[in-house]
């Protein structure tokens, strides 16, 4: 896939992200370069490969889920500025 100038500034557009014509140019040659990348990775054979989460074969060490803190609960509401049934009240922000 190749990209032109126009395409740029139309992908900056997008993102609401002010680029002058220079800093333009080197976006294009970046992003040149990135999908270039991208097309030798989609040409290398990998028809006997099965997928897989990462490189090495390792396993996460998993802790036992068990709760670890006393209960801090009231403490905190004690602080906050209004609660009620629990829950922490919060001014409306969207109208």
């Amino acid at each position: 896939m190749s990209l032109i100038l126009d395409d740029v500034n139309r992908i900056a557009h997008l993102a609401r992200i002010e680029v002058d014509a220079k800093e333009a140019e080197q976006v294009l040659g970046h992003l040149s370069g990135i999908f270039a990348l991208i097309g030798e990775m989609q040409a290398v054979d990998t028809a006997g490969v099965a997928p897989m989460s990462h490189a090495q074969d390792l396993m996460l060490r998993l802790r036992d889920d068990a709760v670890t803190e006393a209960d801090q609960h009231a403490a905190f509401q004690a602080i906050a500025p209004q609660v009620e049934a629990d829950l922490y009240l919060v001014p409306k922000v969207i109208e």
